[in-house]
């Protein structure tokens, strides 16, 4: 009986259990009570909680756990403003449209010197490896270093503008080129990237200002049309129309009053219409462009759009071949400049101007991404006035071969024959890219940003 009740006895003085949500062992089973005189075993040691199963967090959590800063806030910016790689299908897209533009000028211009079919397109490559250049050097440099520049830029811009004028070059009745030695360049084609980037400037530093009247339109106008005013007087009308539509194009995307810009609009087209009207030769490119086939191609002025239209018509859908383009032999003029993409037409047919669309059109998008991730206003702006200036240009020079408006003669970026144009189309792409270098990369969303973080 002792051995029975004895420890009961010694359950019921023993105190009671601290009370914890930490789970035990369950103690092991005996067969017998232990004596009295047994001695007592060491406590056990208390088993610390099993670590929680690791698990995808709610959607829930990862917003919450986005806003909690992994590193310090002067690393994060640190690594905020250190270049990453640049925009790859940007620069695929270019680099497409240079070798397109490169086999284009030989197949175009064979013909064009007797006895030596490669060279023009010799010039070109020069002028593609000078423009490569430029890209790798604005490419490198921080596009913000473009803020200091502006002014001095823009004063260069308009003094070399003001050379052409009493010392420039005549040819194909525009005069816009000055000489240096052996080459020749365009003052104007210098001018589009110069206006971009002072134009940019001031728009951010104007800010809210820009939607006044005093403040905004009127020193915008009064900017703009200096530069347009120079370049018309070269008679340049193509350019003329490229400038100003970057310049629109810029002056909206930093937030003009559309009150003002449309009434505006509205006058720069009827001074266009009016000055086009009121000069002989370009009342006939309009008349040109009403009646752009005259039997047999007859009349002059019509002439090389009537045979650009003869030459895209005869290229079909697949085209005749590569080199196999009979309109460039004679009969369209200026077939590896200004009438380039007819030549294209003719030996690659539809899918081959498709292509070319197609490479302009990415370009268009690429770029304007680009300057909505830009890290700020500057470079947003610099790269919405880059783009609209390439795109514009391409779609005029399009729209002049294929008679869906009055014929200009403006070079198809990247592809015609001509070396400022390809060198400073090719720096301001340089300048695109550093800006891609320094752009915010989109916000991961979901469950691919969570498995990121």
């Amino acid at each position: 009986m002792a051995l029975e009740t004895l420890p009961r006895t010694t359950r019921r003085s023993a105190p009671p259990a601290a009370r914890t949500d930490r789970p035990r062992l369950p103690a092991p089973l005996s067969s017998t009570w232990a004596p009295v005189s047994t001695p007592r075993q060491p406590a056990r040691p208390v088993l610390s909680a099993p670590p929680a199963p690791i698990s995808r967090p709610l959607p829930g959590e990862a917003a919450v756990s986005s806003r909690l800063p992994a590193l310090p806030l002067s690393a994060r910016l640190q690594a905020a403003r250190r270049p990453h790689a640049p925009d790859y299908p940007l620069l695929l897209a270019i680099v497409a449209l240079l070798l397109i533009g490169l086999v284009m000028v030989y197949s175009a211009s064979q013909l064009a010197v007797a006895g030596d079919p490669g060279y023009w397109f010799r010039r070109q490559a020069i002028w593609a490896a000078l423009g490569l250049a430029a890209l790798l050097v604005t490419a490198h440099l921080d596009y913000r270093i473009w803020h200091q520049l502006a002014l001095p830029g823009m004063i260069a811009a308009v003094a070399l503008l003001l050379l052409v004028l009493p010392f420039g070059q005549t040819a194909y009745g525009a005069q816009r080129w000055l000489r240096l030695g052996a080459f020749s360049f365009q003052p104007s084609e210098l001018a589009k990237l110069a206006l971009i980037i002072y134009v940019a400037d001031w728009l951010v530093r104007k800010g809210e200002a820009v939607r006044s009247l005093r403040d905004g339109l009127l020193p915008f106008a009064l900017i703009t049309g200096s530069v347009l005013a120079l370049i018309f007087l070269q008679n340049d009308m193509g350019t003329s129309l490229v400038v100003g539509a970057l310049a629109l194009a810029l002056f909206f995307a930093a937030g003009a009053n559309l009150l003002q810009l449309v009434p505006t609009l509205a006058l720069g087209g009827a001074a266009v219409w009016l000055l086009a009207a009121g000069t002989p030769f370009r009342r006939a490119r309009l008349d040109a462009f009403l009646h752009p086939l005259p039997p047999g191609c007859a009349d002059a002025a019509s002439y090389q759009v009537c045979q650009g239209l003869i030459s895209l018509g005869s290229g079909g859908v697949f085209g005749r071949g590569l080199g196999d383009s009979v309109q460039k032999a004679g009969y369209l003029p200026n077939p590896f400049t200004d009438s380039i993409f007819a030549v294209f037409g003719e030996e690659l047919g539809l899918f081959g101007c498709a292509l070319v669309i197609g490479l302009f059109a990415l370009l268009a998008f690429r770029g304007l991404r680009i300057g909505r991730r830009a890290p700020d206003a500057f470079g947003a702006l610099l790269a919405c006035g880059i783009t609209c200036w390439l795109v514009a240009q391409a779609a005029i020079n399009i729209g002049s071969v294929v008679d869906a408006i009055p014929f200009t003669g403006v070079p198809l970026p990247f592809v015609s024959f001509g070396g400022s144009s390809l060198v400073t189309a090719l720096a301001a792409v340089g300048v695109l890219l550093s800006i891609s270098r320094h752009a915010t990369p989109p916000p991961a969303t979901g469950t691919r940003a969570a498995d990121q973080r």
